[in-house]
């Protein structure tokens, strides 16, 4: 379907999902061996997410669970999420990317100040994982099968019954949720101290940084940054600098985008030996074998958020 877009992610995500008077948008995202992971990043809309095929790790709320075929993730606005696929297995999801305005979160009714606030705010916060055991997993299911017939079809008045699905979503999800207010300040801290590392990362990758910068980022000292950032990334921070910069290098390989010294110095390797052999360690093959895959056109774009 041409509505069906696929945008490279950034770490604060710049994407439009839909548009003013209709800010919602249908995503598919297929992951494999060359493209294992979507990294962590954030944006202002919700998003329901339906695992089509295979298993993969998830990462929201700074918590990390694995979901697996026909399970379903519901991540809040403004929450940051990273997720990567089973080793040796192809994973595809469908995803629904949504703003809460669009089911009246920005409205003064009863409905948007007992629920719908809440959950944007994050006072409130609703199950991220629902998987085949989870009560709701039958209702939830069956309420993105008939997005999905909703989203496709377009019949006429099918923006108004998209929104009551996703109300009733939400709503299926209620008797789930829980207020935490006891460790809601300290984890809003630490979700910021991370963003702001995560989009200097971003924004700096081809250059040279020390994790003395990146600890001064979030205000802490050097062994307790990268404890912090191991905790809730999962990988050390230099790992994740590396991996960032191999899949940058990777994407401009497929896009015949110059020659691969050019590619490994535009990604931060200023080593051609070193970034031989890690992206031969990562990809498993050398970049001149990885642009000789390479289908006809290059590499489409293959992640939604």
């Amino acid at each position: 379907m041409s509505r069906n877009k696929l945008p490279s992610p950034e770490q604060k995500e710049q994407t439009r999902h839909g548009g003013h008077l209709f800010p919602c948008q249908k995503y598919i995202t297929s992951l494999s061996e060359l493209y294992p992971s979507v990294n962590a990043h954030w944006h202002d809309e919700a998003e329901l997410t339906l695992i089509t095929r295979g298993s993969c790790t998830y990462q929201v709320h700074l918590e990390s669970f694995r979901a697996e075929e026909n399970e379903l993730i519901f991540v809040p606005p403004a929450a940051l999420h990273s997720l990567s696929a089973s080793p040796g297995e192809v994973f595809e999801s469908e995803t629904y990317v949504f703003h809460m305005n669009f089911l009246g979160a920005g409205t003064t009714d009863i409905c948007a100040v007992r629920y719908l606030s809440p959950v944007v705010s994050q006072n409130l916060l609703l199950p991220c994982h629902i998987g085949a055991s989870h009560p709701a997993h039958g209702t939830v299911l069956t309420l993105f099968q008939e997005m999905n017939t909703v989203y496709e079809n377009e019949d006429t008045g099918y923006e108004l019954i998209l929104k009551s699905l996703l109300l009733r979503f939400i709503a299926a999800l209620l008797p789930y949720g829980r207020t935490e207010n006891s460790h809601l300040q300290l984890r809003t801290e630490h979700m910021q101290k991370l963003k702001t590392v995560l989009e200097y990362i971003s924004d700096h990758y081809a250059e040279e940084m020390s994790v003395a910068q990146l600890a001064g980022l979030s205000y802490f000292s050097e062994y307790h940054f990268m404890r912090f950032f191991k905790k809730y990334m999962g990988i050390s921070c230099l790992e994740y600098i590396k991996t960032l910069r191999l899949e940058k290098a990777a994407s401009l390989l497929g896009q015949n985008a110059g020659s691969i010294l050019e590619i490994s110095l535009a990604s931060g390797f200023s080593n051609l030996s070193y970034f031989y052999r890690e992206f031969k360690k990562k990809y498993g093959m050398t970049p001149k074998q990885f642009i000789e895959a390479m289908p006809k056109g290059g590499l489409e774009p293959h992640k939604f958020q």
